[in-house]
């Protein structure tokens, strides 16, 4: 008689449906993918604040460090646009402050709870394995007494068999019942949590933007010359570096 490792243990019959473990697994298939997704959002969005964090507080360095500059001690019109870009920046970087805590408060928070829910999701998923594996073990032994010549003991054997693998199989068909259930259900709740996170993240940037064309609106008029263009501009620094250039002390050798 050959012996097949793989074999011992797997009962003969089909206890569960083809069809039900394709549902089973696609449904909860969705669920990683959405699990994998939710995690990646939350680090992209964390990423993203701590960038505009940094972003603005660098710029309110430059600012400062251009105050303590001699040149601006020496010339007063230097001085004065520093001083109008100083507070341009600070203003930049309280509102982004602003922006980006309402965004860990809306955005990031809720993501981060959402996602605290997919372990007590996989351990739901992995009572379920273990009660199928318990269901498999159990109907084998029975098939395994079913198979055998029909005397007292066997029967005996065969009825407690029976016995153990009733609760078995009721525990197994009412957890795979309520995850087939539920996990459609906790899948498509995602649209009605995050519309919430995604407009509040959409206001926040608005908001945001639309103070910054403010201020950096106020910047230029206060730093504007009458009638002069960047191309002007462009062409008296060319000018001016060429008389650098023309120094003997930055002289080539």
């Amino acid at each position: 008689m050959s012996w097949i490792p793989f074999k011992i243990g797997q009962p003969k019959k089909q206890i569960v449906p083809k069809t039900v473990e394709k549902d089973f697994e696609r449904e909860y298939g969705k669920l990683q993918q959405l699990e994998d997704q939710t995690k990646r959002l939350q680090k992209d969005m964390k990423k993203s604040a701590d960038a505009d964090l940094a972003m603005s507080k660098s710029a309110v360095k430059i600012s400062l460090d251009l105050l303590s500059n001699p040149l601006c001690e020496q010339d007063q019109e230097v001085l004065n646009m520093v001083t109008a870009l100083d507070t341009a920046m600070k203003r930049m970087d309280a509102f982004n402050q602003e922006k980006v805590n309402q965004i860990q408060k809306t955005v990031i928070e809720p993501l981060k709870k959402f996602g605290s829910v997919f372990p007590s999701l996989n351990m739901a998923v992995k009572r379920r394995e273990q009660a199928l594996q318990d269901y498999r073990r159990l109907q084998a032994k029975v098939e395994k007494y079913e198979e055998k010549e029909k005397t007292g003991p066997v029967l005996a054997k065969l009825h407690q068999a029976r016995e153990e693998l009733r609760p078995v199989r009721e525990d197994f068909e009412a957890k795979n019942k309520q995850l087939l259930d539920e996990m459609p259900r906790f899948y498509n709740s995602r649209l009605d949590y995050f519309q919430p996170s995604f407009e509040s993240l959409i206001r926040a940037q608005v908001v945001y933007y639309s103070e910054m064309h403010k201020i950096f609106g106020d910047l230029t008029q206060q730093l504007d010359q009458p009638g002069s263009t960047d191309d002007q501009r462009e062409r008296e620094n060319e000018a001016k570096l060429s008389e650098l250039r023309a120094l003997s002390i930055v002289a080539d050798d």
